[in-house]
């Protein structure tokens, strides 16, 4: 198994299903509240381990109970926690409103995510090296984004970069980028063409492969994956199953994507894993805690 690393966020989930999302100005009464680990770095990370991955994760951690709290569990999962940084600033908080529909909306409070500073990856300039893939996502400090991906590149690492939440990338930073794995609306913001079928899926892809990024995926929910790369376009279907939880379902499958790429899969096997995984996710509460072990995939 090849080594991972993943910089990214962590964060304190706060989730209460509602009937209904609430409208502006609406308040909806009778929610179930849920507390739960969350943060796109953090999900990726614990859904890769969970597949049997060799994952180290730089993220920074609030002083606090709950940074105390998640850096246990992630040492619990099997993760290597020896880079994590601990700062003043209160870990990050994400409150989640999820639908009957399994549909949600969030907001971030980012708090000590804001403190993982590209000195911070220059810290571990040797355990990049060190490795096979990189992955990123985009709730931690642009600066310390691209200070990843030119130190990994310069090492001849794979970056992966799941561009979420969506944030400006330049040219010049993507054609850094083995792959990139947006969803419809990340394709859409970063392209300006709409994705609303393979069809356009392809041409967004295009556009990407166009800018210099390596290879694209992009994921369309319940529709499923269009894996792309200079000499081959493949359709990955998604699995069909009744979801609870949507949230987190993206992070599941780009940290089971890497944890299959890492084992020496192909491109387009890893993004069948990694839609079986994302499948699992969806029939379950929360994010990490919704993330698969490698026995559960052959349960769908």
């Amino acid at each position: 198994m090849q080594k991972i690393i993943v910089v990214g966020s962590s964060n304190v989930d706060l989730t209460a299903r509602v009937r209904t999302l609430p409208r502006p100005g609406e308040t909806i009464g009778g929610a179930r509240l849920h507390q739960a680990n969350g943060g796109k770095g953090a999900n990726q990370a614990v859904a890769a381990a969970r597949l049997g991955a060799d994952v180290t994760f730089l993220t920074c951690l609030g002083n606090d109970a709950n940074g105390e709290m998640l850096s246990a569990q992630f040492a619990a999962e099997g993760i290597d926690t020896s880079k994590i940084k601990f700062s003043a600033t209160p870990t990050g908080t994400a409150l989640i409103f999820v639908d009957d529909n399994a549909e949600n909306c969030i907001a971030v409070a980012p708090g000590s995510n804001n403190d993982l500073l590209p000195a911070d990856v220059e810290g571990i300039r040797d355990s990049i090296s060190g490795a096979a893939y990189i992955l990123l996502q985009l709730e931690i400090p642009m600066p310390t984004v691209e200070k990843a991906i030119l130190l990994a590149d310069e090492a001849g690492v794979r970056t992966i970069l799941n561009p979420a939440p969506m944030a400006p990338l330049s040219d010049g930073i993507l054609k850094h980028v083995w792959l990139l794995t947006p969803n419809q609306t990340e394709a859409h913001s970063l392209t300006g063409i709409a994705v609303n079928d393979e069809e356009d899926a392809r041409k967004a892809a295009d556009a990407l492969l166009a800018k210099g990024v390596g290879n694209v995926i992009i994921t369309m929910g319940s529709k499923g994956s269009l894996v792309c790369t200079p000499g081959e376009t493949t359709f990955v279907p998604a699995r069909k199953v009744k979801a609870v939880d949507t949230t987190g379902a993206g992070d599941v499958y780009n940290g089971a994507l890497v944890a299959a790429l890492a084992e020496g899969k192909s491109l387009v096997s890893a993004a069948r894993i990694a839609t079986a995984a994302s499948a699992v996710a969806v029939t379950r509460m929360g994010a990490q805690t919704s993330a698969p072990h490698r026995n559960e995939l052959e349960i769908i």
